[in-house]
């Protein structure tokens, strides 16, 4: 599936990946975010971090009317502030879609699917 943005030039079809590849770039740069998870953690067998290869195993995108809603699910550090961290991720995926895509985000829904401690806290 495929989100289908109207112009007056024509029509533009953007996959999911590239979404998601958008979508989970600006999400693992927000500090406190270990990486990205898989949605279907207990059918993929898979409790690792998500490469950058496999972003969309852990977004969901699902377009209603010229918005997007997105689902993310993350890994966070141990000790950070899970509101914080939440509404930076939220607001950086809300500002690359709207600048790189053109798209502008209904939502931006954070589901933490785990907590890992990590060497560099203090």
């Amino acid at each position: 599936m495929a989100v289908k943005i109207k112009t007056r030039y024509g029509d533009i079809d953007i996959s999911n990946e590239v979404i998601a590849t958008v979508v989970g770039g600006a999400a693992t740069d927000i500090y406190g975010i270990v990486g990205m998870a898989s949605k279907n953690q207990i059918r993929d067998n898979v409790n690792d971090i998500l490469k950058r290869e496999n972003f969309s195993r852990g977004v969901v995108v699902r377009q209603q009317d010229d918005q997007i809603v997105v689902n993310i699910y993350i890994i966070i550090s141990y000790g950070v502030k899970l509101s914080e961290v939440g509404r930076n991720v939220q607001d950086k995926v809300k500002y690359n879609l709207q600048s790189m895509l053109g798209i502008k985000a209904k939502s931006v829904n954070i589901f933490v699917q785990g907590v890992k401690v990590t060497e560099d806290l203090d």
